[in-house]
């Protein structure tokens, strides 16, 4: 009997150290979708609904309001109408890829100031789910490699978009003082701090002109996270996977009293609230 408990013991606890080690392999990384409940798999369904279906609706979507967008610019050049037709067109993408997302935080986003929103970047998807859930007009902040795009970039450009050098905002300073024009007048801008999309889901580190603007209009800084999006679509491919999103939104922080000199301290502070925002408990699929 004592060799039958003294082998039985040790095997029970074996086999409780593989269930755990098992569990801890299962759990979810960031990398690869923190808000699921771990990899989920896509065949080939998925592939043809995306590539036969959604993709050529989205590029539909582009060609027919991004050339509206663009006779409508040589009329309005405040950019107000092509804000609501990249509504339109955000919406329909939305409505499309048949993924619904879920926003909390959206209190803190203060509609009657001007604030610089911080937001992560790891899908070309990031910005419709934006342009929906935002609920006021806003510009961005984008990079002149976006220029390139068609439509993309002819909308960017003449809808009063800010295209700045964010490695080095002093050679923008026509495009700075438009965009300070902007937040001195009531409109919000929205900066991507990692200077664009993330090849594989992790947090790039942060621009050294991700918050110059911020600082010199005194604006206060709302980071916010988005999930799920690079699962959705990473980058290099056009296999968009259908699943549930988030945007969370966190607790502004404030510029006021601060200069250049504090750009540093800045930016790891809205890093550290973007990250807790990301390891924040979530909905799971």
């Amino acid at each position: 009997m004592n060799k039958i408990v003294t082998t039985a013991e040790p095997d029970k606890e074996q086999a409780e150290l593989r269930s755990a080690g098992r569990a801890e392999a299962s759990a979810p990384t960031w990398a690869e979708g923190l808000w699921t409940a771990g990899p989920k798999r896509y065949g080939w369904l998925s592939r043809l609904r995306s590539y036969f279906f959604i993709d050529p609706l989205i590029w539909a979507y582009t060609l027919v309001l991004g050339t509206t967008s663009l006779l409508c610019s040589l009329f309005d050049r405040s950019g107000r109408i092509q804000h609501k037709l990249a509504w339109l067109w955000s919406w329909l993408i939305v409505k499309t890829i048949f993924s619904p997302v879920t926003v909390t935080g959206m209190e803190k986003a203060d509609v009657f100031r001007p604030r610089v929103y911080a937001v992560t970047h790891a899908s070309a998807l990031d910005i419709p789910i934006l342009y929906v859930h935002l609920p006021f007009q806003f510009r961005i902040v984008f990079k002149s490699e976006l220029l390139s795009y068609p439509f993309v970039g002819w909308h960017l450009k003449r809808s009063g978009q800010v295209c700045i050098n964010q490695q080095n905002p002093a050679a923008s300073i026509g495009a700075i003082k438009s965009a300070l024009r902007s937040l001195k007048s009531g409109v919000p801008l929205v900066i991507f701090p990692e200077g664009g999309r993330s090849p594989d889901g992790e947090i790039l580190p942060f621009l050294p002109g991700a918050f110059f603007l911020a600082i010199k209009a005194q604006a206060d800084i709302v980071p916010i996270a988005l999930a799920g999006t690079f699962d959705l679509l990473p980058m290099n491919t056009y296999h968009i996977k259908c699943r549930p999103l988030e945007m969370r939104v966190g607790e502004a922080i404030p510029t006021a009293g601060l200069t250049l000199r504090d750009t540093d301290a800045v930016s790891a502070k809205v890093k550290a609230a973007i990250e807790a925002l990301h390891g924040a408990p979530t909905s799971r699929v």
